[in-house]
């Protein structure tokens, strides 16, 4: 059985995207790690699913799969493709599109100039709703790794993330640390690892190592934990250009119980179709060679 799919990014963070509710997707843990290899299959960071809606608040369900075949609850980066996506394949006619996820009920906006606006919704700063083991809500937690204590903010944007805050991005720890913190036991789901280096108020640089993907060009939820840390500590306005590797996203978050906002573009790449269980083959012969 063959099936359509889109190859979509943002900012270089890349995706498979399946139409599901116009076909029948159903795929195995084996066969979404062969879409997402980058050398035998498809090749992606993440593996995104249009489902009809599950409540009557939405429109449609998006359903996200880390290239590891593991699945996440939320992929800002993702968000603005998948708007996309269903407005340039006539899913909907719509500029505000309501969409139900793992984390939570999020609003999509396509804008005039072709960027997409995302309501990512509140960040969720509770120890039990991120969730880390900690006693209580702190600004910032210590993490110990490897005999090394290391000040990290834990924030949640529908999916959990620990930002650190460094010099410079460029020589940031990112390999050494990102698996470790990513698979720290105070992470009972794991989580996401951001190392941001603040250049100015209203800027800052950021590298994420992503849960089940490893370092991607660019992260939105990831980008957006980073700014509510900031803001948090006071070292941020309102409004902030985040540059990643795949280029700039711009994040606002007034305080409080507020959502963050976010802004960027999402391209399609191409379109093709696939046979899933020929990747698998293909793949596994390859191994046992």
């Amino acid at each position: 059985m063959s099936i359509e799919f889109t190859k979509m990014h943002g900012l270089g963070n890349d995706f498979v995207v399946f139409d599901a509710v116009n076909q029948q997707v159903a795929l195995n843990e084996n066969q979404l790690r062969a879409i997402a290899d980058r050398r035998f299959g498809v090749g992606c960071d993440q593996i995104l699913f249009v489902e009809p809606a599950r409540s009557p608040d939405t429109v449609f369900y998006y359903r996200i799969v880390n290239a590891d075949g593991s699945e996440v609850e939320q992929c800002g980066n993702g968000a603005r493709c998948f708007a996309r996506f269903v407005r340039d394949r006539g899913l909907t006619d719509h500029d505000e599109i309501a969409v139900g996820t793992a984390g939570g009920d999020i609003r999509l906006y396509l804008e005039a100039d072709g960027q997409v606006r995302v309501n990512m919704g509140a960040p969720q700063l509770q120890p039990q709703q991120i969730p880390v083991q900690a006693d209580r809500r702190a600004e910032s937690y210590w993490l110990e790794v490897d005999g090394d204590r290391h000040e990290i903010g834990a924030i949640s944007m529908g999916n959990p993330h620990a930002v650190l805050q460094v010099q410079s991005t460029a020589d940031a720890p990112l390999e050494r640390l990102g698996p470790r913190i990513e698979h720290h036991p105070r992470f009972p789901r794991r989580t996401n690892v951001g190392f941001m280096a603040v250049r100015a108020r209203d800027q800052i640089d950021l590298r994420v190592f992503e849960r089940g993907a490893g370092e991607t060009l660019a992260c939105g939820t990831g980008a957006c934990a980073a700014v509510v840390y900031g803001r948090l500590r006071g070292l941020l306005d309102q409004q902030v250009r985040v540059r990643l590797p795949g280029g700039t996203l711009v994040v606002s978050w007034p305080g409080d119980q507020q959502p963050v906002w976010m802004t960027g573009p999402a391209v399609q790449v191409f379109e093709g179709r696939l046979e899933p269980d020929k990747l698998v083959s293909v793949q596994n012969a390859t191994r046992n060679r």
